[in-house]
């Protein structure tokens, strides 16, 4: 396998080879592909998607897709579809970290389903995952023809070795890889923790600026895609495929990740959120996290997205006469959030419980919620004449317009805390009638 390049922009049309001479010119399937390779296209989109919004790769491969056996359901106890298991709670959610496993588990084994809403058969909704792995992927690869798979890492690097090239990313990064691109992740640190969110809906995007203008938030050529690397390598393998919410199994005698060379623009890509220009206020009032989001999915409601990431990275608070964290609030989409790193700025984080790195937490459709006690008074007694500068911390959101269902084994783990309701019940009442 080569070394890791990367090729930047997003959604751009790359061309790249491992091996002079293999990218075809002017046909992308000619008679007879150089270097004896197959011609295959793989396709994100619909054949007819406007051509703004379409999405393919012609990949020039040793053996097709094609060439494996066939495959059988195999079980997976912790990592599904299953969203319907119980009904969805109003009540506001929180779980701790969950801890590494203690036998040998590989980045497929070690993961978790929290939650989530629709699925693949619709083509629409999320899923909402956790990894938890110390172990590399020996001799087995994976898809997910469900859909496209956004990592979060906040523990250990993760070395991606994909179809289309090798993606390595380390915590306050992250990596989409398409829906159908076969890949295999080890772990360059012995073990890794972090984050997933299944995309079943339209491809995350950049988000439109607005009145913005052309630049800010997160930009188009901080996205990196990997130029083509390939495996020639004969075995016995293992290709597991996710398929309509189940796990099926595959001998295959050859390393899938074969391509010598390819172009399009449907790739894997990396983005380093420490690269996020964030805006705010200058002024007065808090704006809507909105202006915080790096990649959007979005639903046949204009303004109205499948997904939205949004982080809540470093960044100046300089609004007078303002309460700066973000205030109690409502909201008609649904909440999940994380944390990578550090402390989130309306959350004190505990030994043990808080809202602390590798922890979690819901807020569904309504649910009020905001600021803890403590947060809140120490919001309101500082000196918003001077800035604040909120520093060494990452957290992030999975916001989407349809209610998110916990999964049962996240509404019965031992790391849900029970007591999450009670960092508002300090609130005092200051109202005093005139």
């Amino acid at each position: 396998m080569a070394t890791m390049q990367y090729q930047s922009g997003f959604g751009n049309e790359f061309a790249t080879e491992a091996v002079p001479g293999a990218l075809p010119l002017g046909r992308n399937s000619p008679q007879r592909v150089a270097h004896g390779l197959y011609a295959e296209q793989l396709s994100g989109t619909a054949f007819t998607a406007p051509r703004a919004d379409n999405r393919r790769s012609w990949l020039y491969r040793i053996l097709p897709a094609a060439v494996h056996q066939p495959f059988q359901r195999i079980e997976h106890a912790a990592f599904h579809n299953r969203f319907d298991e119980q009904p969805a709670t109003p009540n506001q959610l929180r779980w701790n970290p969950y801890p590494l496993p203690e036998a040998p588990t590989d980045f497929i084994e070690g993961l978790y389903s929290m939650a989530g809403n629709g699925g693949p058969a619709a083509q629409q909704g999320i899923g909402i995952h956790l990894y938890a792995a110390n172990r590399d992927m020996d001799g087995r690869f994976f898809y997910d023809a469900d859909g496209e798979l956004l990592l979060v890492p906040r523990a250990g690097r993760l070395r991606i070795a994909t179809e289309l090239g090798v993606l390595e990313i380390e915590p306050q990064q992250v990596a989409v890889i398409p829906r159908g691109v076969r890949f295999q992740v080890s772990l360059p640190d012995g073990s890794a923790q972090g984050y997933v969110c299944e995309n079943f809906g339209a491809l995350l995007r950049l988000p439109e600026l607005g009145p913005i203008g052309a630049n800010s938030l997160a930009n188009a050529r901080d996205f990196q895609s990997p130029v083509a690397a390939y495996e020639d390598r004969e075995g016995d393998f293992e290709l597991v495929a996710k398929f309509q919410g189940h796990l099926w199994s595959a001998r295959i005698s050859h390393s899938p990740l074969d391509v010598v060379a390819w172009h399009g623009n449907y790739a894997p890509y990396r983005y380093d959120l420490r690269r996020f220009n964030t805006i705010g206020s200058i002024s007065y009032d808090h704006p809507d996290p909105s202006i915080f989001t790096v990649l959007t999915s979005p639903s046949d409601t204009a303004g109205t997205a499948n997904l939205d990431f949004a982080i809540f990275p470093p960044r100046w608070l300089v609004a007078e006469d303002t309460f700066r964290p973000p205030w109690y609030h409502r909201n008609v989409a649904s909440e999940f959030m994380g944390l990578v790193h550090g402390e989130y700025d309306a959350k004190e984080a505990r030994h043990g419980s808080g809202f602390v790195p590798g922890g979690a937490s819901l807020h569904n459709c309504m649910s009020g919620h905001g600021p803890d006690a403590a947060s809140f008074e120490k919001a309101s007694a500082i000196d918003t004449t001077r800035p604040q500068h909120i520093v060494d911390t990452m957290a992030f959101m999975f916001e989407t317009r349809a209610v998110i269902h916990p999964t049962s084994q996240a509404m019965t783990s031992r790391q849900l805390q029970a007591d999450y309701h009670e960092c508002w019940q300090g609130l005092e009442k200051h109202f005093k009638a005139p």
